[in-house]
């Protein structure tokens, strides 16, 4: 197959949705006529980010899980909150694991192939041209993951940055408490802005610590460092450890219409398509759905990207971003009332887009505010 250049599909990125599309490709015999190449820049043999998610029993992913929690907590400048999660747990899949998975799995199948080069354009006619540094190729659908341009030029949506460091610290002593991570922990800010800690024991001796923000702006990375070494010294009352990791990133939290970029024969996927949940930044879970959702509609010869997003959890996100950006320093009360008046349960339906009236009604009561109401009125 190294002479093709035609394919049926297309794959521009071999990241989450690009993978999870693939693999979800290869384990139904309905593609099993189909040749598919996923073309990325890079050759994914690197732990470049971590993945975590919340699911119940049984998972396709369990064998890849790096560690589980069926308890959690969140802290505020006031009080402490101690989740059980079940019949949930909360999981990190590194990056590593996952490629590894992901290419293995695929190079057994004969109709897939890699090329590692980066895609410079495409042009749709009656077949999809990719044009790429080395080489060009066509398709008969592509699914392209890079963000379309349109988003940081004259983006006048509503935008939420989640930028990011996180360390993996190793420590001689006994310090962590795996049964249990923090999902978030309030009590070190970068002044009035939404900023928080994070915290994935991975076992006694070895944690993953986060500094995050949901703001406009990002910082400089020493700023990171600084809240990282402070948290770590206050909070976890380590002086000693070593830094065998770090990743650091930047999540959109947009209203951005991503999807209006798909069209007959290219389909926005992951991050490019709007897939990153806007109100929380998660997406490995709403990954695994939309690439569900994407075979159904070619089995049943509709549009791949048709129904892909609802509008009452498009309408949710927006209001929550809209708190967000106006009034960034209640960052803190908005996830306090969350986590603290909802079970656990109620609260993933809800951020998975599978929760009932009942429960959104529930949930939206314990955000009652002046704030969400206007947001709710302006969003209308």
């Amino acid at each position: 197959m190294s002479g093709n250049s035609h394919f049926d599909y297309v794959i521009i990125g071999s990241g989450l949705a690009g993978l999870q599309l693939a693999l979800k490709m290869a384990s139904d015999s309905f593609f099993d006529d189909k040749t598919i190449a996923l073309i990325d820049a890079s050759e994914k043999n690197s732990n470049d980010k971590t993945w975590s998610f919340w699911e119940t029993e049984p998972s396709q992913w369990n064998h890849i899980v790096h560690k589980s929690w069926k308890q959690a907590k969140v802290i505020t400048s006031k009080n402490e909150m101690e989740m059980n999660l079940s019949p949930y747990a909360y999981k990190t899949i590194r990056a590593i694991d996952f490629y590894k998975y992901a290419k293995s799995t695929l190079e057994n199948h004969q109709n897939f192939q890699f090329f590692v080069d980066e895609v410079v354009y495409t042009h749709e006619d009656s077949r999809v041209i990719v044009k790429t540094k080395k080489r060009s190729y066509t398709a008969e659908h592509v699914f392209d993951s890079r963000v379309p341009i349109e988003f940081y030029n004259n983006n006048k949506s509503l935008n939420i940055n989640q930028h990011f460091k996180g360390i993996v610290i190793k420590t001689e002593r006994e310090v962590f408490d795996t049964k249990s991570f923090t999902m978030m922990d309030y009590r070190l800010k970068d002044g009035e802005q939404t900023t928080f800690t994070y915290v994935l024991p991975f076992s006694k001796h070895e944690a993953l610590v986060e500094f995050t923000y949901f703001t406009e702006h990002i910082v400089e990375t020493s700023v990171y460092d600084g809240f990282l070494q402070t948290y770590i010294k206050k909070y976890l009352k380590i002086d000693d450890y070593k830094i065998i990791e770090s990743e650091q990133g930047n999540i959109p939290m947009t209203t951005f219409p991503f999807d209006k970029f798909n069209t007959e024969k290219i389909t926005k996927i992951g991050t490019g398509g709007g897939w990153v949940k806007p109100s929380t930044g998660y997406s490995f879970k709403h990954t695994e759905k939309k690439v569900a959702k994407i075979l159904d509609n070619i089995k049943a010869n509709k549009k791949p990207s048709d129904s892909l997003f609802s509008k009452k959890y498009r309408f949710f996100d927006t209001v929550f971003l809209k708190v967000l950006k106006e009034e960034n320093h209640k960052g803190e009360w908005i996830f306090k009332q969350f986590y603290g008046k909802n079970k656990p349960a109620s609260m993933f339906l809800f951020l998975d887009e599978e929760s009932s009236f009942k429960e959104e009604l529930k949930i939206m009561v314990s955000l009652f505010s002046w704030s969400f109401v206007k947001a709710f009125f302006k969003t209308l």
